[in-house]
């Protein structure tokens, strides 16, 4: 009869659900030496909602450059547009959220080359600093287009004689979030596809031989035999002569 491989009261080490032994435990994985701690992340994130809303002064200046002008015109008792088919309206609304979508994509993928191990504070100051220059943007281009007095323009300009309308958004807070939401949803796509990858946790090492009670006490170790000795008084073999 031979003595099982692994005893009762031990656990058998190949046994892959079986618990950590006693004295096992996950190893801390080493933090990347450049994550920032929260102080470091607030300025950060201060910084970006800074450089993000000066970002919403070149948003303006390019809605004035480039929006369509809504032509108006005037025969003395009220204000008409000239071409009351025209898009030059919707036009203004649509370049103004084709320039922040360009704007939304390009501010998240700065943010993100510069601080790829950046927080939630980062992308919080991401969205923030979006919706202060969309609404810097936004009064940029009004305080540069024409004046909203559009009587004492009219007055000004005389009967039949067209002069172009105020630059002004018609759908103001759907064009004002559209750069928030497009810097969100580049930045989370960029985090998701080339952001930086937590460590997996390896479990640290312990003494096998002290856990099965010695080197020789292992589920590995054969039967233990007995040492041969030879009996009293001389080696008794089978072809041995008996003793006077």
């Amino acid at each position: 009869m031979t003595a099982p491989l692994t005893p009762p009261h031990q656990p058998n080490p190949h046994d892959p659900w079986q618990n950590p032994p006693t004295g096992s435990h996950l190893a801390p994985g080493s933090g990347a030496p450049d994550d920032p701690d929260t102080a470091t992340e607030l300025r950060q994130a201060a910084a970006v909602v800074v450089l993000v809303a000066i970002a919403g002064v070149l948003l303006g200046l390019l809605w004035f450059w480039l929006a369509p002008r809504v032509p108006l015109v005037s025969d003395d008792t009220a204000v008409f547009l000239k071409n009351s088919e025209g898009e030059e309206a919707i036009g203004a609304d649509g370049t103004y959220v084709l320039l922040a979508l360009a704007f939304g994509v390009v501010s998240a993928a700065v943010v993100f080359w510069r601080l790829r191990r950046g927080g939630v504070l980062v992308v919080v100051g991401l969205a923030l600093g979006a919706l202060f220059a969309s609404l810097l943007a936004w009064g940029v281009g009004h305080w540069l287009g024409p004046s909203s007095d559009v009587v004492a323009r009219a007055r000004a300009a005389g009967r039949g004689v067209t002069f172009d309308a105020p630059l002004e958004l018609h759908s103001v807070w759907v064009a004002v979030l559209v750069w928030p939401f497009a810097a969100l949803a580049v930045h989370l796509v960029l985090t998701g596809a080339f952001g930086p990858r937590d460590p997996e946790p390896e479990w640290a090492p312990y003494d096998v031989a002290s856990y099965y009670g010695g080197p020789d006490q292992g589920p590995q170790a054969g039967p233990s035999e007995p040492p041969h000795s030879p009996p009293a008084g001389g080696a008794a073999g089978p072809g041995a002569a008996p003793a006077p």
